[in-house]
């Protein structure tokens, strides 16, 4: 099987307007994700050879990303897993690190979602813009900060996909893999995008099966006892204990 990347391109955009995204701008994908029914979503630190992981069955499925990497690499590992769960026939994958390698469906979910995060169309107008405003041929460390942050991925994943458009060489790409916090911060940015979570928040589970367990508690289906038994089991001792962060609620 040879990777179809316009067969790609065309399934991320119809992804896209089926959950309710236009065409080209950035989104806020774990938020996009808990939109879609009967899926819950798991933070988890697996390591450093895992990014993530896709589990469907008939009752629900389950999209587990590695909480352990950084912000911008778990985004686009969601995307890649969004790829297993709709296209990708078998019911359980298992996802490498490195971007770009595995078998044939692996690579396709990296393409997948590289172009489910960057919107051809509009990466090809923001680096214009940027060209324009810097009054520069070729991309630099600046601009690569900018494109990233704009799009919410990591470097490895726009380096990535910057040498796959014929973009930038992947000669100048090789310098800019470094010193990625310092460069961003450089720029006024925060350097959220580029480190993992909090350890404490590194354990989570969201939606279908918190959802599910409320249902069944309020139904009298399953005892106190049991519903707190499975919240913490989901790593939800929030809801248990009435965690919070620290800083209390504020409306406004």
């Amino acid at each position: 099987m040879t990777i179809n990347k316009t067969d790609l391109l065309v399934k991320a955009q119809e992804l896209r307007k089926a959950l309710g995204e236009d065409d080209d701008s950035p989104m806020d994908i774990f938020a996009l994700v808990l939109s879609i029914e009967k899926l819950t979503l798991v933070r988890y630190p697996m390591g450093e050879r895992l990014s993530g992981m896709c589990i469907k069955n008939e009752k629900g499925n389950v999209l587990a990303i590695n909480s352990g990497m950084t912000l911008g690499r778990q985004r686009f590992s969601l995307a890649h897993e969004l790829y297993h769960l709709y296209y990708d026939e078998k019911m359980t994958a298992i996802c490498e690190v490195t971007i770009g390698s595995g078998n044939d469906i692996e690579k396709s979910a990296d393409q997948f979602a590289s172009y489910f995060l960057i919107p051809p169309v509009s990466l090809k107008s923001k680096i214009a813009k940027l060209r324009a405003g810097s009054h520069i041929k070729e991309l630099g460390v600046n601009e690569i900060v900018r494109l990233e942050q704009y799009y919410g991925v990591s470097r490895q994943a726009m380096l990535t996909r910057l040498i796959d458009d014929r973009t930038i060489k992947p000669a100048n790409a090789d310098a800019m893999r470094t010193n990625v916090i310092r460069s961003a911060s450089s720029l006024g940015y925060s350097s959220e995008l580029y480190s993992p979570l909090p350890e404490e928040k590194q354990y989570q589970t969201f939606g279908y099966l918190i959802e599910q367990a409320n249902i069944a508690l309020d139904k009298g289906l399953i005892s106190d006892g049991k519903y707190e038994e499975m919240l913490l089991q989901a790593f939800r001792s929030d809801i248990v204990y009435g965690e919070d962060d620290g800083g209390g609620e504020i409306v406004d």
